[in-house]
């Protein structure tokens, strides 16, 4: 029974053994993914400062944010079908590619600056929306499959310690990324110097990326799915979602649609509404680089809490541990706009928003959980279609909040449009999410 039990344990700590023991499709897979979730930490979080320095508007800053949203939406499925098709090599080098362009396209904005087409003048920051569909293509891969190949391999009692294995190594990138990026900013005289240079080592990431998957990795394997059935396969797929699934899917829209509203103006309040670097250690740090260090904070957070916070869930059940991540992305706007100035609160708060990926495994383990074995990835991918489509508009309604100027006298008192209005609103939508989860949410019968 031991030796049994033994067998069945999912160790987190599997992708690192893998991957040093040079199994070649591991080694592979596993370093294009690292390289390109590198490339894209390294600049993502940061192309909201980028885009206002170029001139963007609190609005169109939003419009970018749910413009990430439609395409977080729209891609995976696409994606999966293109996949499926026409193979994983011809797939995964193809948007390699795509991302890579994507990264240059971004370089060009701040390189070639506003560009006029006959009698129209493009401002700098379209290249910024251009890239954004190009840069985005690598992460349409796999969603729905990763569920369901954790679904096939791992108990039904332990799928929150077998997410949490992939989700460790996977943040790897979240983590070094914004370090990266940091450090090429404080090495730089302008936040716009230092970001290019961040954006030529994303370029490099990408390419060679891309270069070894399509010559390293092992295609014979591949197999070639059907053609798309068309919309009533997605139809029905949503009509199938698991009953249980239901008030997971309206908690988990509200709370990321109220993150959606603000998550892309963090580094500008960071960099100018609260205008915090960082002094201390020997070291003095603008606030652009300082943001990179806060970022690293949180993912550290994030991946020393996942598997702890998965291996409790085996005894206090899955709920309480979305509850926590739940709670702490609806919570974290609000206090990061209210917060001093000082950099050591600041630290803590990105600490303490590095939580919200602790209940990610189990959030992952509830949704695919009440799936049928053979229907993981069409669970998933219903899962998400619904929630990062009803999330679309919430980065420009954010974005209106934030740039907006209007006041309103409400009982006696002034409603004044700004950041503390629009973070406020997002943190208010995140806490009835949080609450109806509490209320309504359904424990994984596994887990009970």
């Amino acid at each position: 029974m031991a030796a049994d039990q033994a067998d069945e344990a999912v160790d987190p700590l599997d992708s690192f053994r893998q991957f040093f023991a040079l199994e070649r499709d591991v080694l592979v897979l596993s370093l294009s993914m690292l390289a390109f979730s590198l490339s894209f930490q390294m600049t993502s979080r940061y192309l909201p400062e980028y885009m206002r320095v170029l001139g963007a508007s609190a609005g169109v800053i939003g419009l970018y944010g749910s413009v990430g949203n439609l395409i977080s939406a729209v891609y995976p499925y696409p994606g999966g079908a293109v996949s499926d098709r026409l193979g994983s090599r011809f797939a995964l080098t193809a948007f390699g590619v795509l991302a890579t362009v994507g990264f240059a396209v971004w370089y060009l904005a701040a390189a070639v600056g506003s560009l006029t087409v006959g009698p129209v003048t493009l401002p700098a920051w379209t290249f910024v929306f251009v890239g954004l569909f190009l840069a985005q293509a690598w992460k349409s891969f796999g969603l729905g499959a990763t569920f369901a190949i954790v679904k096939q391999a791992v108990p039904p009692d332990r799928l929150a310690m077998g997410f949490a294995s992939t989700e460790v190594f996977r943040r790897l990138g979240f983590l070094f990324g914004p370090l990266i990026a940091a450090a090429l900013l404080a090495a730089t005289a302008t936040f716009v110097g230092g970001f290019q240079a961040v954006l030529l080592v994303a370029i490099a990431f990408g390419a060679v990326a891309t270069v070894a998957q399509h010559y390293l990795y092992d295609a014979s394997e591949d197999t070639l799915g059907k053609s798309f059935e068309g919309v009533s396969q997605v139809l029905t797929d949503l009509r199938e979602l698991p009953a249980p699934l239901r008030p997971l899917l309206v908690a988990d829209t509200l709370v990321r649609f109220a993150n959606g509203m603000v998550y892309v103006f963090f580094v500008i309040v960071v960099t100018e509404f609260l205008a915090v670097g960082f002094s201390g250690f020997g070291l003095s740090l603008r606030p652009d680089a300082f943001f990179g260090i806060l970022l690293g904070v949180e993912m550290v957070v994030a991946i020393l809490s996942m598997a702890p916070v998965s291996k409790l869930a085996e005894y206090a059940g899955l709920k309480p541990a979305v509850t926590l991540g739940f709670s702490v992305y609806a919570l974290f706007p609000l206090l990061l706009i209210f917060a001093p100035a000082n950099q050591w609160v600041l630290l803590l708060l990105f600490a303490y928003s590095g939580l919200r990926f602790a209940g990610l495994p189990a959030h992952k383990a509830l949704i695919v959980g009440p799936a049928q074995r053979d229907a993981g990835g069409r669970v998933t991918g219903s899962y998400y279609l619904v929630r990062n489509t009803l999330v679309i508009p919430s980065a420009a309604l954010g974005g209106w909040l934030y740039g907006a100027e209007w006041a309103v006298e409400v009982g006696g008192s002034t409603l004044q449009a700004g950041p503390r209005l629009a973070f406020a609103t997002a943190t208010a939508i995140g806490v009835l999410g949080v609450a109806y989860f509490v209320v309504f949410g359904q424990e994984f019968e596994p887990y009970e």
